[in-house]
């Protein structure tokens, strides 16, 4: 099969616009569309190379004198639980998640708003709308699931779904060496259960019953207190000018 020149992906690089992460700086980006039946090998390619996918879109920061922004993966393989985690899990032995196809739900929305209202008032998402939730979950040309989290309910083990309200979901990619968790979300009233910490451990499984190697959690940034959780779940690897380096 003959490739032609415009097989290739064509790249674009975002104006500067204020850090969302470091005060006082600006940030770049450099994106491409994620589109046709070569986007799922694409995104695998581009996760493995520090891009992160929003909708349709592949992006990177590509800040000219800042280098802030490590992507990070967790290692299946030797995930440690530490006493920390063991209380997250017994605090949510009553929690069961359900692997659901990338749909969106008012339900859904409901918690995303209460979510970003709680959490990130502040923040660049907080005016979108349902429609805008809607995409974000369902214009995707990779293979991508949401994992709802309910309490579990009696036909639990049958069905393997939880009952009751909505206490977290994930958004999350399969790739072909781990699982990317694109953006999850959860009750804020529900903070003595620690669902963010949560929805990451129960993804190490789901990774390690799939037998994948990975769990990319995006960006971490030294320096900013939102990323700080990022480096709790060890072994990881950090990219690096050379490639994917096991961290410290």
């Amino acid at each position: 099969m003959t490739h032609h020149p415009t097989d290739a992906p064509q790249f674009f690089l975002t104006a500067p616009s204020p850090c969302p992460y470091l005060p006082g700086r600006f940030e770049r980006k450099v994106f491409t569309h994620l589109v046709g039946d070569r986007a799922p090998a694409l995104n695998d390619i581009l996760s493995q190379g520090g891009f992160r996918r929003s909708q349709n879109i592949a992006y990177r920061p590509a800040c000219e004198t800042c280098r802030a922004c490590i992507s990070v993966r967790v290692c299946v393989d030797g995930f440690q639980l530490t006493k920390s985690f063991r209380r997250t899990l017994k605090a949510n032995e009553d929690v069961v998640g359900a692997e659901m196809p990338p749909a969106p739900t008012a339900e859904q929305y409901s918690l995303f708003r209460h979510y970003l209202d709680s959490r990130h008032a502040d923040g660049g998402m907080v005016d979108m709308t349902m429609l805008d939730y809607a995409m974000m979950v369902e214009d995707t040309h990779v293979e991508t699931t949401v994992v709802e989290y309910r309490r579990r309910g009696i036909d639990s083990f049958i069905t393997g779904r939880g009952a009751g309200p909505l206490l977290g979901v994930a958004l999350t990619d399969v790739l072909a060496d781990g699982l990317s968790m694109v953006y999850s979300f959860y009750d804020p009233e529900a903070a003595w259960r620690g669902l963010g910490t949560y929805m990451i451990l129960d993804h190490i499984r789901r990774a390690r019953a799939r037998g994948l190697p990975y769990v990319y959690l995006g960006y971490w940034v030294k320096g900013s207190h939102k990323m700080d959780y990022k480096a709790r779940f060890r072994p990881q690897e950090h990219l690096m000018p050379k490639g994917w380096e096991r961290a410290d």
